[in-house]
């Protein structure tokens, strides 16, 4: 395994490749490959007592070194790891993530964070401008095929990136894993087991030219997401999803994050999670700006974390007439919250938060409360499918504190 610090740009034939194109997607890798080297060590250990050392030799020539199994709190994480031991992934030494990097400087600036600390794990990173002017998408998927096709293993973050559909059509990999991309994952699996086509579940109206030309390539990356006999695929996920046959789930219990974090010091108050629903074009802006009104007056919220795509605009108006301090999180909110300080009481609206966040913070006091979206708060050209969705992640939201809606105005009883 290499060290911390590691930076390697070039991964080896055969190696495990992983695809990201945002900061959660990149918390996730890692949290698969911690998860991942302790099912190997546990494996190791298993083979050890049972004095299987034909099959032990076998084992550890397969793989690089792991980090040592155990789990003397009940928390996931390996013994010792919170008295000043490694808590560093473990990550297979072959393990390379590639950074598909957006255009959006929030996101960039988080990656940018998050590949720092996926460099100093001993993960090797590269960082592709992959939407860098017109030749850019040409330039980084012929400067990707030949890893691509010798992968032995493939994680991918979005199964609904055009990017990575492109990618996956040039795959021979026989084991390929989906990691959590918030509740995208939950409306990917309903996708998967009905056999449509892979389409986000805020989108509406038909698909225009671009679509039409592109669903071969969709149609064939959903081929190879399917499991069959040469080709196993697991999707890793903190979400509830009910699998379709022959996906293995494993559960995402931020164990890595609960190793290398915290516990946080709290401040007492209550936080606000903020959302891009409006920026999708799911909720109406006034009746946000409202809904976030009466929250705050209700629970005393002092500060809004902000999401990283939600306008600036947007952002001055909560400051100035609600008056929480906006924050704006350089990490995904679930190491913001393990390091501290956060609030004894989280807020949120409809979120992956809502599922990461409780086992994130597990043991730690803090109460994570859920408000629910009204569903006069929608936009006229919301997706169909939007409010039911919603009430889903809401609904299937584990060791959280419902809230009713809202009100839909201040003034309102």
């Amino acid at each position: 395994m290499p060290g911390r610090g590691a930076s390697t740009q070039d991964a080896a034939p055969g190696s495990t490749l992983a695809f990201v194109e945002s900061p959660v997607q990149l918390l996730n890798v890692l949290e698969w490959a911690y998860a991942d080297a302790l099912r190997a060590s546990e494996s190791t250990d298993a083979l050890r007592a049972s004095g299987s050392t034909d099959a032990l030799g076998a084992s550890e020539s397969a793989d690089a070194p792991r980090v040592a199994a155990g789990d003397a709190d009940g928390s996931g994480a390996p013994a010792g790891a919170r008295a000043g031991g490694d808590t560093g992934v473990g990550a297979p030494g072959d393990l390379t993530v590639i950074v598909l990097s957006p255009h959006d400087p929030m996101t960039r600036g988080q990656l940018r964070r998050m590949a720092e600390l996926a460099r100093e794990e001993g993960v090797r990173v590269r960082w592709e401008e992959a939407r860098g002017g017109a030749s850019a998408p040409f330039r980084t998927i012929s400067g990707l095929a030949s890893l691509v096709r010798a992968a032995r293993r493939i994680v991918i973050g979005d199964p609904f990136s055009r990017y990575v559909q492109l990618l996956l059509t040039m795959a021979k990999a026989r084991d390929l894993i989906v990691v959590d991309d918030g509740t995208a994952t939950m409306e990917f699996i309903s996708q998967l087991a009905r056999g449509e086509r892979l389409e986000r579940w805020h989108r509406r109206g038909s698909r225009g030219a671009r679509d039409l030309v592109f669903a071969p390539v969709s149609a064939g990356a959903r081929r190879r997401l399917t499991p069959g006999q040469h080709r196993r695929v697991e999707v890793f996920s903190s979400m509830p999803v009910d699998p379709p046959p022959g996906v293995t789930v494993t559960s995402n219990t931020f164990a890595w994050t609960r190793a290398r974090f915290g516990p946080p010091k709290l401040t007492g108050g209550t936080d606000l999670v903020g959302t891009s629903l409006v920026e999708t074009g799911v909720v109406d802006l006034e009746r946000y700006v409202e809904a976030v009104t009466a929250l705050t007056r209700e629970h005393g919220a002092t500060r809004y974390f902000a999401h990283r795509k939600e306008a600036t605009d947007k952002l001055h108006r909560i400051s100035v007439e609600v008056g929480l301090e906006i924050v704006r999180p350089d990490l995904p909110l679930e190491l913001i919250a393990r390091r501290g300080p956060i609030g004894r009481m989280i807020l949120s609206f409809p979120s992956t938060v809502v599922h990461t966040l409780p086992l994130a913070l597990a043991g730690t006091g803090i109460k994570v409360a859920v408000c629910d979206v009204d569903p006069a708060w929608l936009t006229s050209h919301a997706s169909p499918r939007a409010q039911g969705f919603l009430s889903g992640v809401t609904g299937t939201a584990r060791d959280v504190h419902r809230l009713p809606y809202a009100p839909a105005s201040p003034s309102q009883p």
